[in-house]
């Protein structure tokens, strides 16, 4: 398999593990890494967003973000981003967890930097078997996904595999 291939593999598993019930996601990553000049032509209001208005390297991984953000399975911090608002937007998320994890929250947890009460919220997920991931689109902002900790490596794994950078919330590595 070459290296194309394998990174059009690893977008195509990513896609499918995070959104197992949207296959328009794995479509839309896959044609912004096939065809890039066509991807920015279809989406540029969305891309123009981001200041994309021509291909770059790392555009089927901000499709992957888009796609998953337009389905509610991805939710977007700034690096400033206040913890009442990222508990309001996890608790949107259409794969957050059916056991809620804010019981679980402490007083003064929701006075911490941005960062620091991401990882908080990502301890409280693994306590009720969820996890929380960013994929890094190296950028300040933090772009969240949820899913089943049981396949929060594979996540991870997948995103080095595409050239990319993944990580759970959590586990105080970042």
């Amino acid at each position: 398999m070459s290296g194309t291939d394998s990174v059009r593999t690893s977008l195509a598993a990513m896609a499918a593990l995070l959104a197992p019930a949207h296959p328009d996601v794995a479509q839309r990553v896959l044609r912004a890494h096939d065809d890039p000049e066509g991807y920015v032509r279809a989406y540029a209001d969305e891309l123009a967003d981001r200041g994309i208005d021509e291909p770059i390297p790392d555009l089927a991984w901000i499709a992957l973000c888009d796609a998953l953000a337009g389905h509610r399975l991805l939710a977007e911090f700034d690096w400033k981003e206040d913890p009442h608002e990222i508990r309001a937007q996890l608790g949107h998320l259409a794969s957050r967890p059916s056991v809620d994890p804010w019981v679980l929250l402490e007083d003064g947890d929701t006075e911490l930097p941005t960062f620091e009460f991401l990882e908080v919220c990502g301890r409280h997920h693994q306590a009720i078997g969820a996890a929380l991931a960013v994929l890094d689109i190296e950028s300040d902002c933090y772009p969240v996904v949820c899913l089943r900790a049981a396949h929060a490596k594979e996540l991870t794994s997948l995103a080095t595999s595409a050239g990319f950078r993944a990580w759970t919330l959590g586990d105080g590595v970042s």
